[in-house]
This record gives C-alpha cells, sequence and structure tokens, in this order.
C-alpha cells in the first residue's frame, strides 16, 4: 500500500498557500489555483484509505496545473508588453506630424517653403544620369544632369526655385530619374520625400500617415525619417 509523503505534501501546499491576498476573482466559472488546490484537498480528504492516491499521480496534477499557471502567466506578460509597445509606438507616430518621410513614389507635394529630396534607386553604375520635374498637369517645369551615379539609393534635392531663383508654385509635382538603357533611357524607382499631415490609428492598430501630395501611406513603407 502506496501513501502520500506528508512533509512533501506540506510543501507543495506551502507553496500554494490559499491565502486571502492571493484569492481572486474568477469569471465565467474559470477553475484558479485555489479553485484546484480545493479539489485537490477534497480528493485526498475522502479517497479509499486502503487505494490512496500515488504519490507521483499527486505530484504530477500539481506540476501539470503549475506548468499551466506559469503558461498562463508569460501569456498575460506578453500580452502587456505588446499593448504598451503598440502605445509607445502610436506616440513616437505623433511625432512625426509635420515632418517629412521618404516613401517609394513618383509624386509628391510641393509646399511654401523647404525643398524635396529625391532618393533614386539606380540598379547599376552608370555615366549619367537625368531629373526631370512636371508639374500636375504634365508639363514639364525643370531638369537636370546629376552626372554619374553609383548602384544603389541616391539622394538628390530639388529646392523648388528656377535659374532666377523664383519659387514654383506649391501644388503636386511629379519626379522621374531615368538612366541610359540600350539606344534609349530608363526610369528607375524613386523615393520622395513629403510632409505627415496627419497619423491614423486603424482598428487593428496599424499606423497610417497621411502624406501630402501622396495620401494615406502605412508606416510600414517609410524608408526614411528626416
Amino acid at each position: 500500500m502506496s501513501e502520500v509523503n506528508s512533509s512533501a505534501l506540506s510543501q507543495v501546499l506551502s507553496d500554494y498557500s490559499l491565502t486571502k491576498q492571493q484569492t481572486e476573482t474568477k469569471e465565467n466559472n474559470e477553475m484558479g489555483r485555489n479553485e484546484f488546490l480545493k479539489l485537490l484537498v477534497a480528493q485526498l480528504e475522502n479517497q479509499d484509505p486502503t487505494e490512496p492516491q500515488d504519490n507521483g499521480e499527486f505530484v504530477a496534477q500539481l506540476a501539470q496545473f503549475s506548468s499551466l499557471e506559469e503558461a498562463q502567466k508569460m501569456s498575460a506578460s506578453f500580452e502587456n508588453f505588446s499593448t504598451a509597445f503598440q502605445s509607445s509606438q502610436h506616440l513616437q507616430a505623433t511625432s512625426l506630424v509635420g515632418r517629412p518621410v521618404h516613401v517609394a513614389t513618383d509624386k509628391t507635394a510641393l509646399m511654401s517653403t523647404g525643398a524635396v529630396s529625391i532618393i533614386a534607386d539606380v540598379p547599376r553604375s552608370v555615366d549619367s544620369a537625368v531629373l526631370s520635374v512636371y508639374d500636375q498637369a504634365g508639363s514639364l517645369v525643370d531638369s537636370f544632369n546629376l552626372g554619374p551615379q553609383e548602384s544603389g539609393r541616391n539622394e538628390f534635392i530639388w529646392t523648388g526655385t528656377d535659374a532666377n531663383d523664383q519659387r514654383y508654385p506649391s501644388g503636386e509635382y511629379t519626379f522621374r530619374v531615368a538612366i541610359p538603357d540600350g539606344d534609349g533611357s530608363k526610369v528607375v524607382p524613386t523615393f520622395l520625400s513629403s510632409n505627415v499631415n496627419s497619423v491614423t490609428i486603424e482598428p487593428g492598430g496599424a499606423l497610417t500617415l497621411n502624406l501630402a501630395g501622396v495620401g494615406p501611406t502605412p508606416l510600414s513603407e517609410v524608408i526614411q525619417i528626416n
């Protein structure tokens, strides 16, 4: 006949003491630590004296419950961390309002002050590259020979002024950077700077930046913050 080790039982019950401070209200009839221990104590008190519960079974049940409880605590901690991280991210995103960011586009807005930064993704080293600027009507308003360019992302600044240092009207402009390609030319992908007018927090927690001259753009698409 096997017997329950009284010292081991005392130690386990000490680790899971039913103190008033630890008692928590459970919703939806969920079973917590205290309810589990009450069931175990009742099981021990009402077990058949001729066939008592084996020590190993008793400890195994407590170990399983302990593992489950620790997993629940870790899940709750991760959820709290995730919520705190998301709140911090939202707070940081609001600091972007009024600042320029770079996103993949060929159109952006020229403001009443400031310049436009153009990042061209050049696939290979070339002897020359040309930047062309078009107004909202599609008319060419400015053009520059950028000279030799290395492969990779290269940044250029358009001041928004003409040869007489007169500023172009505020509004939406289109930018194209072309490189030689065989007997013709090829337009390469561009990332343009655009001012963040506001930030929208979507229902799922994702952030959308409302960019001047570009429109709603996910924060994840930003490649550079100035």
